[in-house]
């Protein structure tokens, strides 16, 4: 059996919303892709959706982190070297939560 790095998309990508009065979360949008630079770009994309949705005081952070380069460097040397990244954001109501794993990422 192959093991999780020869997939042709071992990178996994995920974000969900966790309104704060609900058991379970709401997933927006799984996404897998090929490499540690495509997971980033997931990762920025799905960051501008979220916060083009926040008002502006809860989306500050994020925008914040979108032109963050040494946040982003950061980022994909965590997932070249087998760790996984995680980005959360909040409004008053829902935390949400954005993340790329390699494979067999560590936290």
């Amino acid at each position: 059996m192959p093991d999780a790095s020869s997939r042709p998309f071992p990178y996994q990508c995920r974000a969900a919303a966790y309104p704060f009065h609900e058991v379970h979360s709401i997933p927006l949008g799984p996404h897998d892709t090929t490499n540690p630079h495509l997971a980033l770009h997931w990762l920025q994309e799905r960051t501008r959706h979220i916060t083009d949705h926040l008002d502006t005081a809860y989306a500050r952070p994020g925008v914040h982190w979108l032109t963050d380069e040494a946040e982003h460097e950061r980022a994909l040397a965590r997932m070249a070297t087998g760790t996984g990244y995680q980005l959360t954001l909040y409004d008053d109501s829902t935390r949400y939560v954005l993340a790329a794993y390699p494979p067999g990422a560590t936290s």
